[in-house]
């Protein structure tokens, strides 16, 4: 009898005494099974890779084997393996918060590269203890979102945390195709999506909104929803223009950490981002803020003058304080208008607020333009973005071209946010009797009192002050 069980194995693999050569098997015979699992120089299992517990003959525990401590790093390797092919994430394995260039790219305005700061910092508080909750990331493309959220995944992933990584098109692809699958079962496939300890969706927003599809995402996120299930959400898109019932859930502060990422396409940022950075020229006037706004005190102007202008700074920045209705500003060419309604926009995209700053004439030329068969863009995409977006900033309104075309356009965009009452700053070089007389359906939306507030600046404009004021020195 053999003295122990590594004799049995060794053994285990020799071939009957009885066997003759006739016997053989024509084919070569196999190579020796390697036995040893653990350790060869294990003090504790001698090799072979599990030991029984230690525990008293009353434990339910009592004769069952565990894995030695020889073997447990690979254990776990295996065990990140395994969870590595679940979650997903092998197109972004590189997509790590060590990887993610916290500065952006060279062309980034101090507030955009403050909007990276700030999101990567919250992003990695939350890889630690994503049990606390949900993450929201919203941001146009390559602004760094679907980066962070694979950063998060990557990193719980490694520490043993079951994760999924999907983008929402695919989650969706994913479970028709699991119909007919004979490799997995749809409620199989749906239950595991509903329960793995972290579920991560990307670009939620962008799939093919059927009735089924809506039906399936919001059975998935209410199920993690009820349960804490710790999810992480990236979209592009304006969360209110979601599926109202997973926007209710999104944004419920209890749960959900919302953070808006406020920078062009890392990849190329100057060329059209979801439409947004071509759109905008909020860019081009980040200089102007209410800090930067000159009194006029020196200009010699009336005390009248310089009570109204201190009225009408006053009062836009109570509103970019808080967004709320409109605000038309009216007054000649250098009155200040413009500046004010940038110092507006800047600091509202400084809270957060997606902001879309476009002068009129450019607009309308950018609508234009998608008639043209080598445009990439469609009408529909522009001008939904515009119309949509959550403060919009009209600049010189009246200065277009006032076809039947521009009239009509214009009046369906500030038709639309005025029935939803979305924040809009409008700044106009004409009168509001010339608006009247040029296009009354705009005109009564602009004056409306329960949604507008109308402020004239009546002074000189700034320029053609500055001329008089050097034309007296020079004398």
């Amino acid at each position: 009898m053999p003295d122990n069980i590594k004799d049995v194995l060794s053994n285990s693999t020799k071939l009957p005494a009885s066997w003759n050569k006739a016997d053989e098997p024509s084919k070569p015979a196999p190579e020796p099974i390697k036995h040893s699992l653990g350790d060869q120089d294990c003090p504790v299992c001698h090799g072979i890779g599990f030991v029984y517990k230690d525990v008293p003959l009353t434990h339910p525990d009592y004769g069952k084997m565990v894995v030695c401590e020889c073997r447990q790093r690979d254990v776990r390797q295996l065990e990140r393996k395994r969870l590595y092919e679940l979650s997903n994430l092998g197109a972004f394995s590189d997509k790590t918060f060590e990887t993610f260039q916290i500065q952006g790219n060279s062309h980034l305005s101090d507030r955009e590269k403050k909007s990276l700061e700030d999101a990567y910092e919250a992003v990695h508080n939350y890889a630690s203890h994503p049990e606390n909750g949900w993450l929201v990331l919203l941001g146009k493309y390559g602004c760094g979102k679907t980066h962070l959220a694979a950063a998060v995944a990557n990193l719980v992933v490694d520490i043993g945390i079951p994760t999924i990584f999907l983008t929402v098109p695919d989650l969706l692809d994913w479970l028709r195709n699991s119909y007919g699958s004979k490799e997995a079962n749809f409620e199989d496939r749906f239950t595991e999506l509903r329960t793995v300890k972290l579920l991560v969706l990307d670009d939620l927003g962008t799939q093919n909104a059927t009735e089924w599809a809506k039906e399936k995402l919001f059975q998935i996120i209410n199920y993690r929803y009820v349960n804490n299930l710790p999810t992480i959400v990236t979209s592009n898109e304006n969360i209110d223009r979601l599926d109202g019932r997973i926007k209710s859930r999104l944004q419920d502060t209890e749960k959900s950490t919302i953070i808006h990422i406020n920078a062009p396409d890392y990849r190329n940022p100057k060329a059209l981002a979801g439409n947004q950075f071509l759109l905008s020229s909020l860019h081009l006037h980040e200089h102007q803020t209410f800090s930067s706004f000159l009194g006029r005190e020196d200009e010699g102007l009336k005390d009248e003058e310089l009570k109204n202008l201190q009225h009408v700074y006053r009062a836009c920045i109570a509103y970019a304080e808080k967004p709320n209705g409109w605000l038309v500003l009216i007054g000649p060419i250098g009155s200040g208008k413009t500046h004010l309604a940038a110092a507006t926009g800047n600091y509202c995209n400084g809270l957060g607020i997606e902001t879309m700053f476009i002068v009129v004439p450019d607009l309308l030329d950018h609508l234009r333009a998608t008639f043209s068969k080598q445009s990439s863009n469609t009408y529909d995409e522009i001008m939904y973005q515009v119309r949509d977006v959550p403060l919009l900033i009209l600049d010189d309104l009246g200065s277009q071209n006032a076809t039947e075309w521009a009239k009509e356009k214009l009046f369906q965009l500030i038709n639309h946010r005025h029935s939803a009452r979305l924040p809009t700053v409008i700044t106009s070089t004409s009168s509001l009797e010339n608006i009247e007389a040029t296009n009354e359906r705009l005109y009564s939306r602009l004056v409306d009192g329960n949604l507008s507030k109308v402020y004239a600046l009546v002074l000189p404009g700034y320029h053609k002050r500055l001329l008089k004021i050097k034309g007296k020195r020079n004398q």
